[in-house]
């Protein structure tokens, strides 16, 4: 090949030329192969091995073993979020990590950190309990000690009240007493522990029927919330103490503990033993605590020393598992030692290619290099666009609703222009617009340091974006200008206004009454038509019909679009029978439309379109009278409207019955149809199917499809033209939020009311 063609085109508009390519790869530089050509991107693979499922192909193993790794670096990445860790963009990119060494290292590094979130757990679940033990001794024990005072307090008062005049009924009921049998007293049994403060009172409703009312509940709040051992939450919780007698109670109170997660606790009713026991727990959660933070900075360590290598063993991983599933979309040839590869590269990118399988032969240290051999097909290559930093964003919008067809006109060149331009005419701000502009600035200026950094979702995608938002926010300034809008307040820019308030009665700020007392103005939109907001302003108007101007030229566009792409594949029938009778429909109504504004405008006359429009169609005979802006415009009208009746039979009619004769033709010998000679229409695409398998043509299918079309487009063309009001709409609402944000919010914070 000349040197000449070992170049990218680098024309936008059409695809670059492709060409299909055999690759005979010997097995032991397979792998560096597939990796270095994977580097260079500009190779696509065919799968060779359809047929097989995955699991019977021939590196499935290497692939699970990849999953597994990944699901090491996923577990990994868990860890690190919960410590507050992200992995470090700074890892240098030239380690050399071997696959059988970093699967090694991955699992002792898991089964290292599972034993540690097994012992912290365990720790912590140790040290929960311990804290709640140690507020049911404390809690309980004031409780005890407060009961045992006020006995003592009580018996005191009693002693005394024998020592006094005691009335006649004292000595018979101090003589019961001292007749009552002591070992004929029920003794109490109680039961301690924690319950959800939320439940608590639940908890004490069904102690209480499933008892009877036997039992006494003491409970104390907990001020602070208490991490629950089981959940390891923090919850809410009181302090519970359930005195009652008989066995019977104490297996249902236990029952209901169990049934309301309260944590039960042991407690002694000796003051000595308590106070034993809270220095005993005390003592251990100090010991459990310092343990507890030294396993910590353990984990943070370890997980720091993850996340300085995470990406590289991430990046490494998935490079992997994609040259693997490369593999196994290759055909292996054991008599030769060799994988056999077919796939599609852009013609320029030969040497390219050529000289990375070299290296790749070299490196592998392999005694036969690979052989590159150019295929002759007759099947359609894929599109392959060659972009920029500039250009790739316009085209991932456009790749987002559809790929072009190979050698078909790419919509991403007019995107770079219309997309930015429709922003604008909804967001025509030059006071907006400069402030959007100053923001991606920043981002096209720093471009280099954020490229090689690891940035958010949302920095990400402006970053991305740049070069659009810039675009948008040139064209905003430029529509700003035209709107004369800086944060919706008009400004004389150039020039004082052309209309001025002859009569005292009317108001500066007011275009009823105004004439013209001067030039027009020089560039852009008058200020005196923003009127006020009381009338529609001029501005309004403009923009509404500009809306539809534009909305009738960018239809227009794609189907002019759309015939080129059929004149470029020859396709003889779609440029007559669908592209021509589109254009002559979408124009005989919206094209004249269009005129009509235009000629509105420049003649200054006061005609309602809406009338001309209505009666075009319902009275299409009757004069125009004050609504005619030139001469012949009714018969013109006559002759739009019958051009327009006849374009729909038109575009019906002719194709199916044209196609039905081409399929004869073709199967009596008579005619043959070039190879890729259609657009991608189904219609054509099943006419070459069935001619290839010799199936029956079904001409009904074939209308069918053909008037959903033409039905499709009429509305169409009726509902997107609407559509395009929505330009106006929006940028209605956005001149009224901005001149709303400038009365109520910056004209009060200076001051002005």
């Amino acid at each position: 090949m000349g040197e000449g063609r070992q170049r990218p085109t680098m024309d936008l508009l059409r695809s670059e030329p492709m060409q299909l390519v055999q690759l005979i790869i010997p097995i032991e530089s397979a792998h560096r192969s597939i990796s270095y050509l994977g580097d260079l991107g500009l190779f696509q693979f065919k799968d060779l091995n359809s047929e097989k499922s995955p699991f019977q192909r021939t590196y499935a193993t290497q692939i699970k073993r990849s999953g597994e790794m990944a699901r090491k670096l996923r577990f990994f990445k868990e860890q690190m979020t919960k410590a507050g860790l992200s992995p470090s963009t700074r890892s240098a990119r030239n380690d050399d990590v071997d696959l059988d060494n970093l699967e090694v290292k991955l699992g002792e590094l898991e089964a290292e950190l599972i034993e540690m979130n097994a012992n912290h757990e365990k720790l912590q679940q140790s040290y929960n309990e311990l804290k709640e033990y140690k507020l049911v001794m404390q809690k309980a024990g004031e409780f005890f000690q407060s009961a045992q005072s006020s006995a003592a307090a009580k018996q005191r008062e009693a002693e005394a009240e024998q020592r006094g005049e005691g009335s006649i009924d004292s000595p018979l009921l101090l003589e019961q007493e001292m007749v009552t049998d002591p070992s004929k007293q029920v003794k109490l049994g109680f039961v301690s522990g924690l319950v959800s403060r939320e439940r608590s009172l639940a908890f004490e409703r069904i102690l209480f029927r499933a008892t009877r009312g036997n039992v006494f509940l003491k409970q104390s709040v907990v001020e602070d919330p208490v991490t629950d051992p089981a959940s390891g939450e923090k919850v809410e919780k009181n302090v519970f103490i359930v005195f009652y007698s008989g066995e019977r109670a104490r297996n249902k109170i236990m029952k209901i503990c169990e049934v309301f997660g309260a944590n039960r606790y042991p407690f002694t009713e000796d003051l000595g033993k308590q106070f034993q026991i809270i220095t005993e727990v005390s003592g251990r959660l100090e010991e459990l605590k310092t343990t507890i933070d030294v396993g910590l900075v353990h984990q943070s360590n370890l997980l720091q020393t993850i996340a300085y290598h995470f990406e590289n063993w991430s990046l490494l991983v998935k490079k992997e598992k994609s040259i693997y599933h490369t593999l196994n979309m290759l055909s292996i040839d054991v008599s030769r030692k060799c994988l056999v590869a077919e796939g599609w590269c852009p013609v320029f990118a030969t040497n390219q290619i050529q000289n990375v399988l070299q290296k790749a032969t070299i490196d592998s240290s392999s005694q036969v290099g690979t052989i590159f051999h150019v295929l002759q097909t007759k099947e359609s290559p894929p599109t392959y666009f060659h972009t920029n930093k500039f250009t790739s964003a316009f085209q991932e919008i456009v790749d987002a609703y559809g790929i072009a067809k190979y050698q078909e006109a790419n919509p991403a060149v007019f995107t770079i222009i219309t997309f930015p331009f429709l922003f604008a005419v909804m967001f025509g701000d030059w006071g907006h617009g400069i402030c959007l502009c100053l923001a991606t600035s920043y981002f096209i200026i720093r471009e280099k340091k954020f490229s090689s950094q690891k940035l958010g979702d949302i920095t990400e995608m402006i970053f991305g974006g740049r070069y659009v938002i810039m675009m948008m926010a040139l064209f905003s300034i430029y529509t700003g200008l035209i709107y004369n809008e800086f944060f919706s307040v008009p400004f004389e820019l150039f020039g004082p206004s052309a209309y001025g308030c002859h009569d005292p009665s009317c108001s500066d700020a007011s275009t009823a009454g105004l004439v013209k007392v001067r030039a027009t103005y020089p560039f852009g939109v008058d200020p005196k038509w923003h009127g006020t907001r009381s009338e529609l302003p001029f501005l309004n108007s403009l923009k509404m019909k500009m809306s539809i101007l534009i909305g009738v030229a960018q239809m227009n566009l794609g189907i002019i679009l759309s015939y080129f792409n059929a004149k470029f594949f020859k396709n003889e029938i779609n440029i007559w029978y669908q592209f021509v009778p589109q254009l002559i429909f979408l124009n005989s109504l919206f094209g004249y439309l269009s005129l009509l504004i235009v000629v509105k405008w420049c003649t200054g006359s006061q005609a309602d379109l809406y009338h001309v429009m209505i009666y075009m169609f319902l009275s299409p005979t009757d004069d125009l009278g004050e609504n005619q802006l030139f001469f012949g415009q009714k018969f013109l009208q006559i002759v739009l409207l019958l051009a327009a009746l006849v374009s729909v039979p038109w575009m019906l009619f002719p194709k199916p019955f044209l196609l039905k004769k081409q399929h004869e033709e073709r199967h009596r010998g008579q005619s043959y149809a070039l190879l890729d000679s259609s657009d991608d229409d189904p219609l054509e695409m099943e006419l070459h199917h069935g001619s290839g398998s010799h199936e029956e043509f079904e001409f009904s299918e074939v209308f069918v499809h053909q008037l959903i079309h033409t039905i499709e487009f009429v509305l169409g063309a009726v509902s997107n033209t609407a559509s395009y009001l929505r330009l106006w709409a929006l940028s209605l609402a956005h001149s009224e939020l901005s001149s709303v944000f400038y009365d109520k919010v910056l004209l009060l914070a200076w001051g002005y009311r």
